[in-house]
């Protein structure tokens, strides 16, 4: 087989948890290998704030995100063209898998009109009109290069009800199909069609059903994480990886808190987004297992500890955390200095649960990291409830039973106990 045969993106499948859904895999792309499970940081414009391409690479970033809506107005397909694709514009030589611009329908609302053909877009940068179709949105990714597109998809707030939820189920179904006949470089690119249908369990499976007859190398799972409450939120996850086939990457979109990472490749799925550990550094904030360790915070001041003395990154190595706070959003290179440490956060957390997984040591990965990430609080119910539907039970929790037995010994406590 030549070298120009070979599809765009394979995936294997080389490990299995065997009590829950968590999986390894490795996904092979035309710019590089990516094991999954995985997170992409966010690099909307084509650069991810505070952190270079170099950096990024040093950290052993497999792949990241750009957005089609803001890299389509700016710097525009013909930029784009000039310039040989985002991979050389940016300086990035590893994979890019970029959003089609669905999103900013929720986002962005009060600058968009929706309608069959697609999304009229008020650009917010000089107030220029933008009509978004599912043509224009591949025409776009096309320019772009990325080895991993997203089709148009209609969007709503996942907590809207009622027909409007199946009327963009629908029309995202038949968007798919304008998007795969407008898909130009089939040979280098692949595109991943969206599960929608909102917090309505059949639709997510007719959703499932209808995007499983095209002929596509992958499928995200889209309209989370927006507000939902999240016995809902795992719930959808849940069933659209129970409809899923297994022999393709499964992508959930704008997910990237630690507890819900760990949660949802439990459930099934391979790869996450979120901008979330790069904005939060620019708040001073740092990622460790017990959450966040807000750094602007007076304690810190003389605290000659790294953030976290585990990590290899480049901040934990040469700073400490009293420089940091002395630093912190008040000088421009906290933010860089802090992403660096959050995005290392993410992709250890990552490869830790490859390793577990391959090692079909999951379960009690997650036993442990919860027990770590809850230290002083209880385990939320939606987190048990989620694992147990994989058949990962976590052990009482030490907080709560704490609690109870603080409350039963309180005397007025007591005398109710008495009384009943």
């Amino acid at each position: 087989m030549s070298p120009t045969k070979i599809p765009p993106l394979t995936y294997k499948v080389v490990a299995e948890c065997s009590v829950s859904k968590a999986r390894a895999g490795l996904m092979t792309l035309r710019h590089s290998e990516v094991n999954t499970p995985v997170f992409m940081p966010v690099g909307t414009q084509g650069t991810l704030k505070g952190i270079l391409p170099d950096q990024l690479i040093e950290l052993n970033c497999q792949i990241l995100l750009g957005n089609t809506y803001h890299l389509g107005l700016r710097p525009g397909i013909e930029t784009l063209k000039k310039a040989g694709g985002l991979h050389k514009f940016m300086g990035w030589p590893r994979a890019i898998l970029t959003d089609s611009g669905g999103f900013q329908m929720v986002s962005l609302l009060q600058l968009a009109d929706i309608d069959e053909n697609g999304v009229n877009f008020r650009s917010p940068f000089d107030n220029s009109q933008c009509m978004l179709t599912p043509e224009h949105s591949i025409q776009i990714q096309n320019a772009i290069g990325a080895d991993i597109m997203m089709q148009l998809d209609d969007v709503v707030k996942t907590t809207t009800t009622g027909p409007r939820v199946e009327e963009a189920m629908e029309r995202t179904i038949r968007w798919v199909d304008r998007c795969i006949e407008a898909h130009a470089r089939d040979d280098d690119q692949s595109l991943f069609p969206i599960v929608q249908g909102g917090l309505d369990v059949p639709l997510r499976e007719r959703c499932v059903s209808a995007l499983m007859e095209r002929q596509v190398r992958g499928f995200a799972v889209g309209g989370l994480s927006g507000g939902e409450s999240k016995h809902d939120f795992w719930r959808m996850v849940d069933v659209c990886t129970d409809h899923l086939p297994k022999e393709k990457p499964r992508y959930l979109m704008g997910v990237g808190f630690a507890a819900d990472l760990v949660v949802c490749v439990a459930l099934g799925i391979d790869m996450f987004d979120c901008v979330f550990p790069t904005r939060t550094a620019r708040f001073g904030c740092a990622l460790v297992d017990s959450g966040q360790l807000n750094l602007k915070q007076p304690k810190y001041k003389t605290d000659m500890e790294p953030i976290d003395k585990d990590c290899e990154c480049t901040t934990c190595k040469r700073y400490t955390r009293s420089y940091l706070h002395h630093i912190a959003t008040n000088e421009s290179v906290s933010c860089s200095l802090l992403s660096i440490h959050n995005v290392a956060y993410q992709l250890r957390l990552m490869r830790s649960m490859r390793e577990a997984i391959q090692r079909d040591e999951f379960p009690q990965f997650v036993r442990d990291f919860m027990a770590r990430h809850f230290k002083s609080e209880p385990i939320p119910a939606w987190i048990r409830e989620s694992l147990l539907a994989v058949r990962i039970e976590l052990p009482a929790d030490p907080v709560q039973d704490k609690t109870e037995q603080e409350e039963q010994s309180r005397p007025e406590k007591k005398q109710e106990k008495e009384a009943s």
